[in-house]
């Protein structure tokens, strides 16, 4: 069946207002009380970025005295996404939140609930002024929009474990399919009970967790092709099935393993692992042996052979942004844009938001722009998430990307890390799923 876009009507009373408890009116009036335009703010459920949009309309406010930007935490039970339908369907959506993917701004879009940001005077320049115009390009939409100003970009990158790397012998973190499993032979012959990868997500068909598994395997080995373009599968062929032959190659050699483990990765159960950067903070409080660059690697994902000397190598970024809402009133809107317009136009805030967040701001520039140069050299591995923000793509504009990815699970990717069937009849027992539900 295919997936209601965003299902309004549904939505009891009783739903609404649970959803909405906490989150802060919506936008209603140009003006507040005491005569102040009003801006709201829906920061996302994350008290580090609650921080810095609270210290950030503080600041701004001193300067603009006509104008109040009040920020609330965006509710995130049951989730993010149904607030925000709540919100909408009440009529008491903010002016602007954040914590918007590309995959749930084609939803809102395409229920005419958010506004495209290139039709809001203003914005095009606080993205001049951010220094993320080519950032900026890969989150346009099929019909040519931008709907979702990208707040921070987090590339999905390959975590290797080199001190088990030297010990086989090896001196850098494999590049290629064959460079995996030529590890993967030493590793086994040296260690039978440890694997390649090791992840229960693997085995697993929920929609989202194909962000972190196939999208980075597959926008690498495709060199960036969309899966689904103007609601038709455009998937390259060619690289989706390399994807499932290299991960049937590591089910075959006994280098995979999808059932629960508790930190394999860090505790050496497993060498490589898909990364991000929000991983850091917790290595360093729970396994301060894992150190950059003497126990542990960050590269791009492994490619086919014929890429290996691919310079930029293309991967799924865990992105998120921010969106105007159609209800707010042009007032509100022109006053969100004076705000952003505020944080952006200052290099050294997003300088602040990185480091409250860990999380890496999209922005074209930020491995060569001296406001960040000691923050990078403080935090090696995350200027290697930096450097490839301009290569990550972030998730489907489709309104159905929840089918559309339940099924790549379903029909092709977890039945190869299985073994249960050979790629290319998962690839194309997959092709033929998507091509019924693109068609309703």
């Amino acid at each position: 069946m295919k997936l209601k876009k965003v299902v309004f009507s549904v939505l009891s009373v009783a739903l609404v207002g649970s959803l909405l408890a906490g989150c802060g009116s919506g936008s209603k009036n140009d003006a507040s009380a005491d005569g102040k335009t009003k801006v709201t703010f829906w920061a996302a459920p994350n008290p580090t970025q609650v921080k810095f949009w609270s210290a950030m309309a503080k600041d701004f406010e001193k300067e603009n005295p006509d104008i109040k930007v009040e920020v609330s935490q965006m509710k995130e039970s049951p989730s993010s996404e149904a607030t925000v339908q709540a919100a909408i369907a009440s009529k008491t959506a903010p002016t602007i939140s954040e914590n918007i993917n590309r995959s749930f701004a084609a939803q809102l879009a395409d229920s005419k609930a958010i506004v495209p940001i290139n039709d809001i005077d203003g914005m095009k320049e606080v993205a001049k002024k951010r220094n993320m115009v080519d950032s900026l390009d890969a989150w346009k939409f099929s019909d040519g929009n931008q709907y979702v100003f990208p707040v921070y970009s987090n590339p999905i990158l390959f975590a290797w474990r080199t001190d088990i790397l030297k010990e086989l012998g090896v001196a850098e973190a494999p590049k290629t399919y064959s460079d995996v499993l030529a590890v993967g032979k030493k590793l086994k012959a040296k260690y039978p009970d440890k694997v390649m990868w090791a992840k229960a997500d693997l085995a697993d068909p929920t929609a989202w967790m194909r962000w972190f598994d196939f999208f980075p395997l597959y926008n690498a080995a495709s060199k960036g092709n969309p899966f689904v373009k103007d609601n038709k599968l455009v998937a390259e062929d060619k690289a989706g099935e390399q994807v499932l032959t290299f991960m049937s190659q590591l089910q075959k050699n006994d280098l995979l393993l999808a059932g629960q483990a508790t930190d394999p990765f860090e505790t050496g159960t497993s060498i490589m692992a898909d990364n991000g950067p929000w991983s850091f903070p917790n290595w360093a409080e729970k396994f301060p042996e894992l150190k950059y660059g003497e126990t542990f690697t960050i590269s791009t994902p492994p490619v086919p052979d014929a890429l290996k000397d691919e310079a930029n190598v293309n991967t799924y970024s865990d992105a998120k942004g921010i969106v105007f809402y159609a209800q707010a009133t042009d007032a509100e809107k022109k006053a969100a844009v004076k705000f952003l317009d505020f944080v952006y136009s200052n290099d050294k805030n997003d300088l602040k938001f990185l480091e409250l967040t860990n999380l890496i701001p999209a922005r074209d520039d930020a491995t060569k722009n001296a406001t960040f140069t000691d923050f990078f050299t403080k935090n090696p591995a995350l200027k290697i998430y930096a450097e490839n923000v301009p290569y990550a793509i972030p998730a489907m504009d489709n309104a159905d990307y929840n089918d559309i990815q339940q099924i790549i699970g379903e029909q092709a990717w977890n039945p190869v890390v299985r073994g249960e069937k050979k790629p290319t009849k998962a690839w194309n027992d997959m092709k033929k799923a998507e091509d019924e539900v693109l068609q309703k």
